[in-house]
């Protein structure tokens, strides 16, 4: 295969992506478990094919929808499902069609309040249920909900990407006059995200043709068990009285959530770990104790060790603590000479500028690791919870273990698993190892237009499938090629465009819990249920990012 490794990378990376959508394409076309273990082909000719080590699969949004589904499951085996599609019945009933815009709210102020998408797996199987059995169409819902639940997170106050966009923001070499922090990003980013959210909301609630006029769904309706497993118990719920144990797992199961709100929002409440971090720090010790710590973040320290032989940049090279060393420089993220250590007859002269200091009876170490203080990450809130709140349920409402796992919301759960394992591995697999060749042919586009900023980093963040990493790779390059901060701030929703392909977890989620099939990967794969409700959401917000940008004065 060693005439695929020399071929450009340009044509390297159109044939991989020809290989995805094949994989797509057909796996789309087979259904269910078919799509994720499709992922594997794909895998197979790019790792042995073309010699890329493989990405990480996505454990973590595994695991919490995992955790999510078996939760969800769980209460429909208790009956608290009943419950809550008894009441959104109600609600429902005098004008239900206005659940396509109801639902991708409640997606969207979930994620605000978590920081994570994650969460919308909670939702779906609630959504399709309420939709399906008010004969709307699911797709409707589906694809609006999980459209806004990753809309949510530019939104969100305790977000990586809302954290990591006001950092640049904040230290841009030509800061926006005001601007100074989380309030005036969110002030932007918030109303904007809403505005889009609303507008797919009305999109969906006139997408696709009614169950009743589809003809291809009416087909398959004719098969008895095609329609009891997309309808499962069509009777009304109105009028019946459940027992008080479902209202109790219902109950259960909102606490868990409103927990997890409470915990995304106010991070102090979750606990706190030392974990290893990399960086750069001198230690002067003395009596095995550290007496003093520099700890340099954006410059370079450069090390001689006593025996004279060994001279690193720690920032490029491992720093050893058991190494001691004679003679230290450090450097500013300009390349100034702004401190030196030396030791001198077993005193350790530490010298910035016209200042010196003397520590008697010291020595040099480095270290090029530091602890850190890290709170509980919210996908392992999500997951921890989820878990407690189905024990509880079994625990509290006696619900039978058994038949957690006989009912339709497991078994989507489980299709939607194996379908985030394999084609989410496998386009991981494949953007990542061209994420710097994607960066520099966009950045030169930038850089000759400056306005298709938000286009660019809409396609980098389908390539690197996450908000946050989209911001990181994309950002500090158009700073630095003169793109104003203020039309950075007004196209921040722009970091979404990871619905260009359905490969995201959600999206795939999405087309496993609506069990009608309404919610759907097309013929052709790039026309499937969530592209056109993405681009109308993301427009919107980015057209009102725009107006908000402007009416504040940043523009």
């Amino acid at each position: 295969m060693d005439f695929l490794i020399n071929l450009s990378e340009g044509t390297q990376f159109t044939i991989q992506l020809a290989i995805v959508l094949i994989c797509l394409f057909y796996g789309a076309r087979k259904g269910g478990i078919a799509l994720g273990m499709l992922g594997g082909v794909g895998l197979i000719v790019l790792v042995f094919g073309f010699g890329i080590e493989p990405g990480k699969p996505a454990i973590d949004v595994m695991l919490t929808i995992l955790a999510v589904v078996v939760t969800s499951a769980t209460l429909q085996a208790s009956g608290g499902l009943d419950v809550m599609l008894q009441i959104a019945e109600k609600m429902l009933r005098r004008n239900p069609k206005y659940v396509s815009i109801l639902a991708p709210f409640v997606t969207c102020f979930l994620t605000i309040l978590c920081g994570t998408g994650h969460v919308v797996y909670t939702m779906l199987p609630i959504i399709y249920d309420i939709a399906i059995k008010n004969n709307i169409r699911p797709e409707r819902p589906m694809a609006a909900s999980s459209i806004a639940s990753q809309m949510g997170i530019i939104a969100s106050p305790v977000s990586v990407a809302v954290v990591t966009l006001t950092a640049f923001l904040v230290n841009a070499k030509t800061p926006l006059a005001g601007f100074d922090g989380y309030l005036d990003l969110l002030k932007v980013t918030v109303p904007s995200t809403l505005c889009g959210i609303l507008a797919i909301g009305i999109f969906s609630w006139f997408r696709g043709k009614d169950l009743d006029k589809d003809e291809v769904f009416q087909e398959k309706l004719k098969d008895p068990e095609f329609k009891k497993y997309v309808y499962g118990d069509s009777a009304s719920l109105l009028g019946k009285k459940l027992p008080q144990s479902s209202w109790n797992a219902m109950w259960i199961f909102f606490g868990a959530i409103l927990v997890v709100a409470l915990l995304g929002y106010f991070k102090d409440l979750r606990p706190a770990f030392d974990k290893p971090v990399p960086a750069q720090v001198v230690e002067i010790v003395s009596a095995d104790q550290t007496v003093k710590s520099i700890n340099v973040k954006d410059g370079k320290i450069v090390a001689t060790a006593q025996d004279g032989k060994v001279a690193i940049d720690v920032k490029e090279n491992k720093g050893k603590a058991k190494t001691a060393y004679n003679a230290i420089e450090i450097y500013d993220d300009k390349g100034v000479l702004t401190q030196t250590l030396s030791v001198q007859d077993n005193n350790v002269v530490i010298t910035a500028g016209d200042q010196s200091e003397t520590i008697a009876n010291a020595s040099i170490a480095l270290k090029d690791t530091m602890k850190k203080k890290t709170n509980l990450s919210m996908v392992n809130v999500i997951q921890i919870f989820m878990l407690l709140a189905g024990a509880l349920i079994v625990i509290f409402t006696k619900t039978d273990p058994g038949k957690i796992s006989k009912n339709e919301i497991f078994r989507s759960g489980m299709i939607a698993l194996v379908a985030v394992f394999g084609i989410s591995w496998m386009a991981e697999t494949m953007f990542t190892v061209h994420t710097p060749m994607m960066k520099a042919a966009l950045g030169d586009v930038v850089k000759a237009h400056p306005w298709t900023y938000a286009v660019m980093l809409l396609l980098i963040s389908k390539f690197v499938n996450s908000q946050a990493a989209a911001l990181v790779a994309f950002v500090p390059l158009a700073l630095s090629i003169g793109v104003e901060p203020a039309v950075i701030l007004a196209f921040a929703s722009a970091c979404y465009g990871y619905y260009i392909l359905p490969t995201y977890p959600s999206d795939l989620a999405a087309i496993q819990f609506d069990r009608s099939g309404t919610t759907h990967i097309g013929k052709f794969v790039i026309n499937h249920s969530f592209i056109m409700v993405g681009l109308i959401g993301v427009v919107t917000a980015c057209i009102f990012g725009y107006l908000f940008t402007m009416m504040y004065g940043y523009l």
